[in-house]
């Protein structure tokens, strides 16, 4: 314990405090556009902390980060436009609370659920963050796939009537994720000879699409004069108690399986909340509401994003090795300044670890004490009249589209899927497996082919993998059987 609270000694400076205040606010305004997550707004910084010695960088490169995480709340919970992938979750119960006239409690439940998730990652990257580095090390091919295949079991098996109409969504994003590039072969698939496709589709026009011009489409179609039902709805910030003892068990599952699966690299935090969101759906109070407004499902979407987001910085420190893009420009930054992430992180840089976890930890208490007073500012735009919202909705959605790689072929992916989310609505054919399977597709693909080298009667060595498969298509075939007795 000495040398974390070494690490807050050497974190109490003004400019350490005033670094993790400006991250947090970067982070939380790149994170309200669609588009520009965590990924971007890290990378646009990068350059300019170089000069910075090796603490400051990680404390801002840090703030950024889970900042960006919680800002992309926002705009999902307000105007049902994810401001990244990993806000999809939250956005599928979040807006639906909004219309409801619920938006304050909703966002200081996500705000809560983001900083008790980061505080439990921090927790385990203070006190055992060796021994789960090592742990992560233990996962392969055979494992990573199982756990991937239950988590697309329990999105088909949970959304919608129909569990084959939830499969054949799923296994399209899957296709979806494969047009392009082969990464294994170079080869290119699935192009049909258009020189747009060779660089496959860009996961960000998709969800803006199906999520944002989706809802402009249904707002049109019902002649929408006011998202809202009564702005004296939306001045009520504090949640009820039913909404705080909901929300504190979907918290704690998301941050336990958030954090869980956050130190396995090659998950992101987007997959990791929406494996977390699909297992929490199984074991919530309120499994009906799921997806179309619960307060657990955004509680346990943001727990898992932000805890994910944190826990990935375990395998960096302790093993030097990145579990995704942002981390992987922490580690260059680092490496840069001479200190070489790794077991020595906890050896000869103890001082320097300690300092970055009491760093991180006064961060995200200013993110919580600079966003609850914001939240009354920021429900008011959910009862501005539809006939102003809709334009502000479209103008960040081309926004968040075009500045992922200045396309205009983007534009036309995200009116395309804007349409085909509307008709889906309309049909009441999910989209919660077809996200999943496109934002995993990739990952699946790998982890086959890896196992398929390996061979596939190896499994028998690895029973996590077994349980995960077995437990999968268990799940499906039980929620087929119990949704055809309630539609019978």
């Amino acid at each position: 314990m000495g040398w974390i609270l070494n690490g807050f000694q050497q974190v109490f400076t003004v400019q350490n405090i005033l670094i993790s205040l400006l991250g947090c606010f970067l982070g939380n305004l790149v994170g309200v556009l669609p588009g520009l997550g965590p990924t971007a707004s890290v990378s646009l910084l990068f350059p300019f902390m170089l000069k910075l010695p090796p603490l400051s960088i990680l404390l801002c490169l840090g703030a950024v980060y889970y900042g960006a995480m919680y800002g992309g709340s926002i705009t999902s919970v307000l105007l049902n436009i994810p401001g990244e992938v990993a806000s999809v979750p939250t956005a599928m119960d979040g807006y639906p609370l909004a219309k409801q006239g619920r938006a304050g409690s909703t966002l200081l439940i996500c705000a809560l659920s983001s900083f008790f998730g980061c505080m439990v990652a921090l927790v385990l990257l203070a006190f055992f963050a060796p021994a789960l580095g090592r742990f992560a090390l233990s996962f392969g091919p055979f494992e990573y796939f199982g756990l991937m295949f239950f988590s697309l079991a329990c999105a088909s098996g949970l959304s919608g009537k129909s569990v084959t109409k939830s499969l054949f969504m799923a296994f399209f994003g899957i296709l979806l994720s494969m047009v392009g590039c082969d990464s294994q072969t170079s080869a290119f698939r699935l192009t049909f000879g258009s020189f747009r496709l060779l660089q496959g589709f860009d996961s960000i026009p998709i969800v803006v699409g199906l999520f944002g011009i989706t809802e402009v489409l249904s707002g049109i179609k019902e002649n929408v004069t006011t998202v809202s039902e009564g702005e004296s709805k939306y001045a009520r910030v504090w949640p009820t108690k039913r909404e705080l003892k909901l929300s504190a068990g979907a918290a704690a599952r998301g941050a336990a399986i958030g954090s869980s699966l956050g130190i396995l690299p090659g998950l992101t935090p987007s997959s990791c909340t929406f494996i977390a969101y699909s297992l929490n759906q199984k074991l919530s109070v309120e499994k009906d509401k799921i997806g179309h407004g619960a307060i657990e499902g955004c509680a346990c979407a943001e727990a898992a994003n932000n805890s994910a987001a944190m826990a990935g910085f375990i395998p960096l420190l302790a093993l030097g090795i990145p579990t995704g893009p942002v981390l992987a420009i922490v580690l260059a930054a680092l490496i840069i300044q001479g200190v070489v992430p790794g077991p020595l992180m906890f050896t000869v840089n103890i001082d320097l670890t300690g300092a970055v976890i009491a760093g991180f930890f006064i961060g995200n208490i200013i993110m919580l004490i600079m966003n609850i007073p914001l939240i009354r500012f920021w429900v008011k735009i959910a009862y501005l009249p539809y006939m102003w919202l809709a334009p502000i909705i479209l103008f960040l959605c081309v926004l968040g589209t075009l500045v992922i790689r200045y396309a205009t072929f983007d534009l036309w992916v995200m009116m395309a899927f804007g349409a085909l989310g509307f008709l889906a609505k309309e049909k009441d054919i999910p989209i919660t497996p077809f996200v999943l399977g496109l934002i995993l597709g990739k990952s699946i693909e790998t982890y086959f082919r890896q196992a398929a080298v390996m061979g596939f009667e190896k499994i028998v060595h690895h029973p996590i993998s077994i349980v995960a498969l077995v437990g999968g298509l268990a799940l499906l075939v039980i929620f087929q059987i119990f949704k055809e007795k309630v539609h019978d």
